[in-house]
């Protein structure tokens, strides 16, 4: 028999390669592209462009200055969608037929939330939306006259593309050296900053500060207060780190306000927005390792950022350090885990594990004549995978194999994680102990 699961996991992957289909064939109408004269967009670049868009990756095989602005309303337009997506999206579609949810579309709209928040789906659409367009509106509002100083070609419109791209994690710049130009900017690298950590910490956060702040509750849920303490541990310590780093190298040159608020950019951008202040091949080693690690993690559960999330990764540690009592909990922060949550997060990261050995695995058979490094390559599969979009200069010198590779690698990393970590199918069976495997370990 099918399980529920089943049928929700095929809704929301065939919802996201409908959008991707229509993006991809509306990015390839020649209306779209402004390149140099002669010059088009191939099928190929626009799926890799669409998909990138719709996972709110910023991975780009071409530049984005070169679409006309038809284009860029389109890439806007696919990145709002995804960034909406799978909560707020598939929630409204869910409802469309008359406003009555069967049970078990309930528990997978419920599965986004925690007790104690918001369990009225309609309420959790319309909290998402209004939560999204009003950060985005006011986002937009500061830095337009941010862009207008510093002289940027229609401003108005280059604050919009720029405040929706930065909350939801998108990376996307209509500037072809990214945010390179504004490194000595901290108006604009800290209103974008302030958009990628909104968009990251989730709506279940917003949402759980918004009803501490006007009294509903009496204290953050425990999981509110867990994301936002690692969120400010990531980004504090990886400030540190990155500007100890290159405080004589890719930030060499800058006054030293410049560089903390670079390396504090360099720490926020890589959970997952993929904007970039300074190149990263102008990063030492040691930054590129770090920038992956951050990649990997990503942001809130929840939330518009990609990645593992920084909850599960917190978990893994801990099991790691920590060892589980007679019941198979773990105390931490005055709290027990059940060893359901535990395993969920080992097993979701494992499979995130999988899907990224695999896709670096396909990028070095694809690129392995075209001399791309290794290091290289595992960077941008890890990009690709976190929904990132920071890249060493490898994704528009990707062979057509290597460009698919990524589509699918982004696709697997923004949707096909979610979609495993949907309510498990229920499959009618007999229940079975069987006996128990002796096997050695370690």
């Amino acid at each position: 028999m099918q399980g529920h699961g089943s049928s929700d996991t095929r809704y929301l992957l065939s919802f996201f390669l409908v959008i991707i289909s229509v993006g991809t064939l509306l990015l390839f109408l020649p209306l779209s592209w402004a390149g140099p004269a002669g010059s088009s967009l191939s099928l190929v670049d626009s799926l890799f462009i669409a998909t990138s868009a719709v996972c709110v990756t910023g991975l780009a095989t071409v530049d984005v200055a070169s679409f006309s602005r038809f284009g860029q309303i389109v890439i806007l337009s696919l990145i709002q969608i995804g960034g909406l997506g799978i909560i707020s999206f598939t929630s409204l579609i869910m409802l469309l037929p008359g406003h009555r949810l069967p049970y078990r579309r309930l528990r997978t709209i419920r599965g986004f939330s925690i007790d104690g928040v918001e369990h009225n789906p309609v309420r959790i659409v319309r909290n998402i939306v209004i939560f999204t367009l009003s950060i985005e509106l006011a986002g937009a509002l500061a830095l337009f006259p941010a862009f207008l100083n510093a002289g940027a070609g229609d401003s108005a419109f280059t604050a919009v593309f720029h405040s929706v791209s930065a909350f939801c994690n998108a990376g996307f710049s209509l500037f072809p050296t990214n945010m390179e130009a504004y490194r000595n900017n901290p108006l604009v690298l800290g209103i974008l900053s302030i958009l990628i950590v909104t968009g990251g910490i989730g709506f279940i956060v917003l949402q759980d500060i918004e009803r501490r702040l006007r009294g509903k509750r009496s204290s953050l849920s425990d999981h509110s207060r867990l994301v936002l303490l690692l969120t400010v541990f990531l980004i504090t310590n990886g400030a540190i780190a990155f500007w100890l780093l290159e405080r004589n190298n890719a930030f060499s040159g800058m006054s030293l306000p410049d560089s903390i608020f670079n390396a504090l950019f360099q720490s926020i951008t890589p959970r997952t927005a993929g904007f970039n202040a300074v190149p990263q091949v102008a990063l030492s080693q040691a930054s590129k390792f770090l920038t992956i690690v951050l990649m990997f993690i990503g942001g809130a559960p929840g939330s518009i950022a990609g990645g593992i999330k920084i909850s599960t990764a917190f978990l893994v540690l801990l099991v790691m350090v920590r060892q589980p009592n007679e019941r198979g909990e773990i105390n931490a922060f005055r709290r027990r885990l059940s060893p359901a949550t535990t395993n969920a997060a080992i097993t979701y990261f494992l499979r995130a594990g999988l899907l990224l050995l695999i896709a670096t695995a396909l990028l070095s058979l694809s690129e392995a004549g075209r001399g791309t490094d290794l290091g290289h390559i595992i960077f941008e599969a890890v990009s690709a995978f976190g929904t990132v979009g920071l890249s060493l200069n490898v994704t528009a010198g990707l062979s057509t194999v290597g460009k698919l590779v990524i589509v699918g690698t982004m696709y697997a990393g923004r949707v096909g994680l979610v979609a495993l970590a949907l309510p498990a199918m229920n499959w009618k069976s007999v229940h079975i102990v069987y006996p128990e495997a002796e096997v050695l370990v370690g």
